[in-house]
């Protein structure tokens, strides 16, 4: 039996599956199974797991109708073998010696749940490294995603997760839902079960290949922060509201440039001087440097907007999802 399971949930990413497979075989123990769960794909990845399966990788691979990724990965749990499942996004690239630590930091500190960060690998585009440090650095995200220095408690997202067989025996799979890693996490929590940073194993993530998919993506990060809130009253915190806040900071200095003076935008001037400059010094280039402004605006107004939307609609106008059908999701109805 297996130490651990690699739930990966697929839906139309080939290539990028053949990249994680590749890193994977390159595992300096191999302690693992993957189960491999495409989602209803209309370019499948049958033949990317089979080529790493006849390399000698344990690759599991199983296809089903489209139901989404919480859908996925619980029918990839069901299936697997391990003693801890571990939870991979399909654009994510493994370190070599990430399940050798892995296995070293839980043997030292047994956790019930972990979850590492995520990093740019030195082969990723100028703008996936854009966006990657639009997403880590403490400048945009307050370092919630396992930076070293932290405006809220970790939580570990599937990007980069596991947890053991007992929590899912207790606590459940995932929901079908926006940020549900958020909703499993709090979940776990709840139930008692010890949780930690293991900085020690990060993924390589590829993310977003350009700036619009990226800006839709945290968008509905933004709105699924007030479902969130909805489900669990009390868990919304001040980092939570900062882009909103951003958003709207940056309205007023636009207002006040136009119709006071242009000195009004220089706490905008001086925010973005800083991510240039955090983003030169972390990746070493220019480009890379330049393309972070744009990526770190996009960051914070797409969050923010989304933010904004859903508190309005969920909160004031108690629209959109039904405040009731939040209760029954809360409870597993």
């Amino acid at each position: 039996m297996p130490e651990f399971s690699i739930i990966i949930p697929v839906y139309n990413r080939p290539d990028e599956v053949a990249d994680l497979l590749d890193s994977l075989e390159k595992q300096t123990v191999r302690n693992f199974e993957v189960v491999l769960v495409e989602d209803g794909s209309t370019v499948p990845c049958r033949q990317q797991a089979d080529k790493a399966l006849g390399r000698g990788l344990d690759v599991k691979y199983f296809a089903k109708d489209n139901e989404g990724r919480s859908i996925a990965r619980n029918y990839g749990m069901e299936r697997a073998s391990g003693s801890y499942f571990v939870f991979f996004d399909s654009d994510c690239v493994i370190p070599p010696s990430y399940f050798e630590t892995l296995a070293r930091a839980l043997s030292a500190t047994p956790l019930d749940c972990f979850g590492g960060p995520d990093a740019a690998h030195e082969s990723f585009s100028d703008t996936q490294k854009a966006i990657n440090f639009a997403m880590t650095s403490f400048l945009t995200t307050g370092g919630i995603r396992g930076g070293k220095v932290q405006l809220e408690k970790f939580v570990p997202r599937t990007f980069n997760m596991g947890f053991s067989r007992r929590v899912y025996e207790r606590v459940g799979g995932f929901r079908e839902m926006f940020s549900e890693d958020i909703d499993m996490s709090t979940r776990i929590r709840r139930d008692d079960f010890s949780i930690g940073l293991l900085r020690d194993v990060p993924v390589w993530h590829k993310r977003r290949g350009n700036l619009g998919k990226f800006f839709r993506q945290v968008y509905v990060f933004g709105m699924s922060r007030i479902t969130l809130h909805l489900l669990y009253p009390g868990s919304l915190k001040l980092v939570h509201t900062l882009p909103a806040v951003f958003v709207a900071g940056c309205v007023a200095l636009l207002l006040m440039s136009a119709l006071c003076s242009s000195w009004w935008l220089l706490p905008l001037g001086v925010w973005l001087a800083a991510i240039f400059t955090a983003a030169l010094i972390q990746s070493r280039s220019l480009r890379v440097a330049f393309l972070a402004v744009p990526a770190s605006c996009i960051q914070l107004w797409g969050y923010g907007l989304g933010f904004i939307k859903a508190f309005f609609l969920k909160i004031l106008l108690r629209r959109g999802r039904d405040i009731d059908e939040e209760i029954r999701l809360r409870k597993g109805k």
